[in-house]
């Protein structure tokens, strides 16, 4: 860690452009923040705090909506929803891509222009996945209402100026952190714009989680040991993971050097145990909790079916139940491969290698090694993506075998894993980013070691 710490004031000092864009990321992100805490216009603040206060289902799930939006919910924020809404929609592009052949054949035959794609129907479609998401918000914080408590908002389906103005601001706030994390990714750390954006809300909410713990005087040694060393073992699990390698050989065709030739080189192609990072987690997050969302429009149906269908999504949907928990490992563990996948296939190392006239032994050259790589790839992932899921359950399973840690505290220990992952990953995946730039710019790398 503090050779880690070293390197990155190395950085701030090596480079103008870097610290300028790291000074901006910085920025934006204390913007964000800002705006974080700018409440819903006619949200009665009291009324939250009495939902929140109460236990059961519903404190639950507002804790779990609380941890994916950064502490954004318990405010009722302009920003309550996150840029989640992007990421659902992003999520069903992705999976809409190998089902219907013409978008697989856009995205295959330019792949630069399928990005851009994929890109400006993602932003149309995530407007309306924000207008969706903050009505069923909305509706989740009606349902829980506390009785003779006051009403959190003004609210109803009609089209009125009321209604309209709450979910025209809701949606206005999720596409502002998003353009925010746009920003991030164009003028500050490269590519790394949502994820510092979810990033920035989780950490945010340490210091208040490391209140609560010390405001509890039955429990508060137990808890800050347990929640320690829970850390520091998550820590280790997710850098072992993240850092695991699969080298696969390679041979390299040799060089004309005047009238000579020099021998082939033996290289070897690094594949990664987790080559997806926190993605599937946040995917998993994201696509779990629009259930329990939707079910909002149909709690107080008269359709006693229907209502008991809605009563059955938000149950088992919202973190309250095993059943969520057992559905979030396997979503988590199916996201990883299928993440993996798309990365992977869009890399097409096989071809690649072929143009350099590099040959995996004893594997013939083109289609034949992406199969063999997809192949290893896969057998390598699965580890990971077991991990990964662990990882993400981790309160769940340490409610069963630790009692004393679990009830009104699992929300510290969801930050300590789930949060914990994203965090960690973050910060690796801007540490090599920012490594990458220093060497795009021709820096030594035995001056960023030292």
């Amino acid at each position: 860690m503090i050779q880690l710490l070293r390197r990155f004031f190395r950085f701030l000092v090596i480079s103008d452009e870097i610290r300028n864009r790291l000074l901006i990321t910085l920025g934006l992100l204390v913007l964000y923040r800002l705006v974080a805490h700018v409440p819903v216009p006619g949200v009665n603040r009291a009324a939250i705090a009495s939902i929140l206060g109460q236990s059961g289902a519903g404190q639950t799930l507002f804790s779990l909506l609380d941890l994916l939006s950064g502490g954004t919910v318990s405010n009722f924020s302009v920003l309550a929803m996150g840029v989640y809404p992007y990421i659902t929609a992003q999520i069903i592009l992705q999976l809409l891509v190998p089902i219907i052949p013409s978008l697989q054949a856009r995205m295959e035959d330019d792949p630069r222009e399928g990005r851009k794609w994929m890109e400006k129907w993602t932003y149309y479609l995530a407007l309306p996945m924000a207008a969706l998401n903050a009505v069923g918000q909305i509706r989740l914080f009606q349902q829980f209402q506390v009785p003779n408590a006051p009403e959190v908002l003004n609210f109803s389906l009609g089209l009125n100026l009321p209604t309209f103005t709450t979910i025209l601001t809701m949606t206005a706030g999720t596409m502002f952190a998003i353009w925010l994390g746009e920003l991030i990714s164009e003028f500050g750390i490269r590519n790394q714009g949502l994820s510092l954006i979810i990033f920035a809300g989780i950490v945010a909410q340490i210091p208040s989680n490391v209140g609560q713990l010390l405001a509890d005087e039955s429990l508060r040694v137990q808890l800050i040991a347990f929640l320690l060393f829970l850390t520091a073992a998550t820590v280790f699990v997710i850098v072992y993971v993240q850092e695991g390698r699969r080298n696969v050989p390679v041979m390299y065709p040799g060089r004309r050097v005047g009238n000579r030739m020099s021998m082939p080189v033996k290289g070897t192609l690094p594949l990664m145990v987790n080559m997806s990072g926190m993605i599937p987690l946040i995917f998993a997050q994201s696509l779990l909790t629009f259930p329990a969302v939707i079910a909002q429009f149909f709690i107080a149906s008269e359709n006693e079916t229907i209502q008991s269908i809605a009563f059955w999504l938000q149950n088992n949907f919202g973190g309250i139940s095993s059943t969520y928990w057992i559905l979030y490992f396997l979503m988590v563990v199916g996201f990883t491969f299928f993440y993996t996948d798309v990365l992977f296939a869009q890399q097409n190392y096989g071809e690649n290698l072929k143009r350099s006239g590099a040959q995996v032994p004893g594997v013939t050259k083109g289609v034949p090694t992406q199969r063999y790589l997809t192949r290893v790839l896969r057998r390598i992932t699965l580890p990971g993506a077991l991990l990964l899921g662990l990882v993400a359950v981790m309160p769940f399973l340490v409610g069963v075998l630790f009692p004393f840690a679990g009830g009104s505290q699992s929300g510290l220990l969801l930050v300590s894993s789930a949060g914990l992952l994203i965090v960690v990953g973050v910060v690796r995946d801007t540490y090599r980013s920012i490594e990458a730039e220093l060497k795009l710019r021709g820096y030594d790398q035995a001056l960023l070691v030292r």
